[in-house]
């Protein structure tokens, strides 16, 4: 059985590749401006697979959350222009102490983040003191320093998988990834009620009408979607994991259930082969 905390919610990985930059003669005026200034100040543009097309042509790396951070602790730049969200510039500047980190649009929220406030996190862990805290890496850093591991979507069953046997489990904060964690591993956990809303908006109805429009596609689910959406794909797995499978599938045709911008990415690394969005 699955226990879920419930916390009123609020509205709001492992692997990256090196992307060549478009030759600058391809540039729109403000491409081109913002490829001067970014050799101006030597900064490095890390952009994530969830970024718009034109966001993502200008950066350096296209990556998940955790595989640009990481890229940016090597950086030679002196300055980290994080085109994401908040707790992802927070992750990276958490990575790179001693470097400029900048986030484009400071407004830049993330509802799977602000659905674990820190201190009703600590507040349950005051009340529940044999719980070890497994954070998802999407929340804030003052979650990440409450908890005892840090997981991504792509090593999440090894995190659990390996955690301690005398302790009770609490996942925080996105309830469907650790409900899915749960199926793989058979290890109960208590879940935080948290999500995201980009992802809890796929639905079974509208995922079984593309398969019927499209029966040779393969469906490609992200593990924070709900389990009605799951249960119908061919695979489920992180964004890096999604551009893997993709790339190695013999398939044509892919049904992506996750946020559009992942699209762009992967009809530049996977030539010859058709991505449908998924509808909501």
């Amino acid at each position: 059985m699955i226990d879920v905390i419930e916390i009123e919610p609020r509205d709001g990985i492992d692997r990256f590749q090196l992307r060549r930059p478009m030759p600058p003669a391809q540039f729109d005026p403000l491409s081109r401006e913002i490829f001067t200034l970014k050799k101006q100040l030597n900064a490095v543009i890390l952009a994530h697979n969830y970024q718009v097309p034109e966001i993502q042509d200008v950066a350096d790396y296209v990556g998940d959350s955790l595989g640009l951070s990481q890229q940016a602790a090597k950086t030679q730049a002196d300055v980290i222009v994080f085109c994401g969200v908040h707790f992802m510039a927070e992750t990276a500047k958490i990575l790179n102490p001693n470097k400029i980190v900048v986030l484009p649009d400071k407004d830049a929220g993330c509802s799977l983040e602000e659905s674990c406030p820190a201190d009703k996190l600590a507040e349950f862990q005051k009340t529940n003191p044999n719980f070890y805290t497994i954070a998802y890496i999407n929340c804030s850093a003052a979650v990440k320093a409450l908890s005892d591991v840090i997981c991504t979507s792509g090593n999440a069953v090894k995190i659990v998988e390996a955690a301690p046997r005398d302790k009770d489990l609490l996942f925080v904060p996105d309830e469907n990834l650790g409900a899915w964690v749960i199926e793989q591993t058979g290890r109960p956990m208590t879940l935080w009620k948290g999500n995201c809303y980009a992802h809890v908006e796929f639905r079974r109805d509208a995922v079984l009408r593309m398969r019927e429009k499209f029966p040779d596609a393969k469906i490609v689910v992200h593990p924070e979607s709900l389990r009605e959406v799951r249960d119908l794909a061919d695979a489920v797995c992180s964004t890096e994991k999604m551009l893997s499978y993709c790339k190695s599938s013999p398939a044509k045709r892919f049904i992506i259930v996750t946020e559009s911008g992942i699209i762009h990415r992967m009809q530049k690394e996977c030539p010859g082969k058709e991505f449908l969005c998924a509808p909501v």
